[in-house]
């Protein structure tokens, strides 16, 4: 066991979400059954994970790696009431394109839901086929119905440190369309690096910006490692106060929307950073290990953040001291 790195207690001070069920899986050639699927999210909560993003109810032509939606999403809110003695389902959660979707999830318990919108038009018309204007239309249409039906909507700025078309994106584009989208009815902002295009400084300055529009605890990050940083934005952002990020087992994932993206930070690889910087997650990472050994098998592809290899070399050994 990792004593050193899988804190015993608690006392939770940073709140990973595991998006590999549907960020990771969403661009896999191979199609992987919604048993697999199930028995993935399984021994991801063994290792502690206490949030979940499970699923996407999108059009199964557009992402037929989601096509099985309803049938995840029953299998796992029926798990956990029966199997997880203190696990709070409300940690269960899944993205939603329009209001079709959201219509569609409203028949399963979920608290809290995932929308989406690009910091580009030409962004917005590839993913969502409508301009920003559009999508931010949308979106103000959803906010009122999710309140009514006691759901929180957790809205993701998308390519907000770099658009996989257009390339670098003004932050003061990111941050007017914050602006309009909390005047719209959001309430928690995810900060998404959609194509792992953003730095240190830039998420910073971007970071304290968007401070002066609503408070940390209303704000997350989900970042992608296609060009190695997304560790140093990470520690960027704790060092801001974020307390609460995207992640993917074994740096699981990519965008089917965004040419050359790459997974998205592996969960072990923030987990081992958090725990080194003394900041408990609850997230067992020998039994993460074992997740992810579980997601190369049905993907049947090699997985694992930068910290793997070493973390696999002391499987077992207790020698995890330095």
């Amino acid at each position: 066991m990792y004593t050193l790195l899988s804190p015993m207690n608690n006392n939770i001070s940073v709140i990973i979400q595991e998006v590999g069920l549907r960020d990771g899986l969403q661009n896999q050639s191979r199609l992987i059954s919604a048993a697999d699927k199930t028995a993935l999210a399984w021994a991801l909560l063994d290792s502690g994970l206490q949030h979940m993003e499970i699923t996407s109810f999108v059009n199964p032509v557009a992402v037929p790696q989601m096509a099985d939606a309803a049938i995840v999403s029953d299998a796992l809110f029926a798990y956990a009431a029966t199997h997880r003695p203190g696990f709070n389902p409300e940690g269960l959660s899944a993205l939603v394109p329009n209001r079709h979707g959201l219509e569609a999830a409203l028949h399963f318990p979920y608290k809290v839901l995932a929308v989406v919108i690009a910091s580009t038009d030409a962004f917005n018309m590839r993913n969502l086929n409508r301009t920003t204007q559009e999508v931010l239309q949308q979106l103000s249409a959803l906010y009122p119905l999710a309140r009514e039906k006691h759901i929180t909507l957790h809205t993701h700025l998308s390519g907000a440190l770099g658009c996989p078309i257009t390339g670098d994106v003004p932050a003061k584009n990111v941050l007017q369309l914050a602006e309009n989208l909390l005047q719209a009815g959001a309430t928690h902002l995810v900060v998404s690096d959609t194509i792992g295009a953003g730095s240190p400084t830039q998420t910073r300055h971007l970071l304290q910006e968007l401070l002066h529009l609503l408070p940390v605890q209303h704000l997350s990050l989900h970042l992608h490692d296609t060009r190695g940083l997304a560790l140093p934005i990470a520690l960027t952002a704790l060092e801001l106060g974020v307390r609460r990020f995207d992640a993917s087992v074994g740096g699981l994932g990519g965008c089917p929307f965004a040419p050359g993206a790459t997974g998205n930070v592996a969960t072990e690889d923030l987990v081992y950073l958090c725990h080194r910087e003394g900041m408990p997650t609850g997230i067992d990472l020998d039994k993460l290990l074992e997740a992810i050994d579980f997601a190369e098998k049905i993907t049947g592809q090699p997985l694992g953040g930068r910290v793997s290899r070493w973390l696999r070399s002391q499987r077992g050994t207790g020698t995890c001291q330095h």
